[in-house]
């Protein structure tokens, strides 16, 4: 059950699995509906935000900071890492009402916000939004006001999310360089860039010996946990899963550059037989 009930959370969580169901089933009707492994992926990312937002663990990351910095590990990275990964836009897309497919205006609106998403998705934009957004929520004077801030709070949360679908989507585009995608070398050089700031981030809370964010201090801790125990795991958190969800994602990128390579050439060896 929800600590907090948000009905934002809520509608934006069930509005992603319904047009998506939606878009399912039309395109069962076509055949074609994706892998059974990326459907599974895009739907465990938008559980795993609900479970981090909409359940009991909400309270949790709100008394305890390695159980917040848990949460951010699933808004900025694992849960946008999924939902990219399962490349979902074709079927949402589907899923949508005829009336929303067809609204007039729609491709005015479409080109007028084309020049702020090319912007937020450029290549060094995006790694320093990425990387800036981790270090700017964890200012101790920013974090004290946000978590004693529902308001902010929220803020805080929804600009993880979002900044994460947008950096995962660039760098885990299904597109290829030619068709539109960002170049592969250019998505290796921004997941190798975003991992030394939080290397940094992460040692310096891991290895603090005073207590940084005191916010906890003040409102108190939902376990018995000592706070310099509760800010190293949370440093832990910062430091070495989400690095390792850099180094998983320039695999993945790889792996897009070789099937691409392996389908060139069988079609180059198919126009030479031919």
């Amino acid at each position: 059950m929800p600590w907090e009930f948000s009905p934002i959370w809520f509608l934006a969580c069930l509005l992603a699995v319904a047009l998506y169901l939606r878009g399912l089933r039309r395109r069962w009707r076509s055949d074609l509906v994706p892998g059974v492994g990326r459907v599974v992926a895009y739907l465990l990312g938008i559980v795993s935000i609900y479970a981090v937002t909409q359940t009991h663990y909400d309270y949790l990351s709100q008394y305890m900071f390695f159980a917040h910095r848990a949460q951010h590990l699933v808004l900025h990275h694992a849960a946008p890492f999924l939902i990219a990964l399962s490349a979902p836009l074709p079927i949402l897309a589907d899923g949508l009402p005829a009336c929303i497919r067809h609204m007039p205006g729609k491709g005015s609106a479409i080109a007028l916000s084309r020049p702020v998403y090319r912007l937020l998705q450029h290549p060094f934009v995006a790694p320093v939004l990425f990387v800036g957004l981790i270090y700017f929520w964890l200012v101790p004077e920013i974090h004290f006001d946000a978590m004693l801030s529902a308001d902010l709070y929220q803020a805080m949360n929804w600009s993880m999310a979002l900044d994460g679908l947008l950096f995962w989507w660039l760098v885990l585009d299904r597109r290829t360089p030619q068709r539109g995608g960002l170049g592969y070398g250019k998505r290796i050089v921004i997941l190798l860039a975003v991992i030394p700031p939080q290397i940094l981030l992460g040692a310096y809370i891991t290895f603090s010996q005073d207590v940084v964010f005191d916010v906890y201090e003040v409102c108190g801790r939902a376990w018995p946990l000592a706070a310099l125990d509760d800010q190293r795991i949370g440093g832990l958190l910062t430091w070495i899963p989400a690095s390792m969800m850099s180094v998983i994602g320039i695999l993945i990128v790889l792996g897009f550059l070789f099937h691409q390579a392996r389908h060139e050439d069988a079609a180059h060896v198919s126009h030479v037989t031919r």
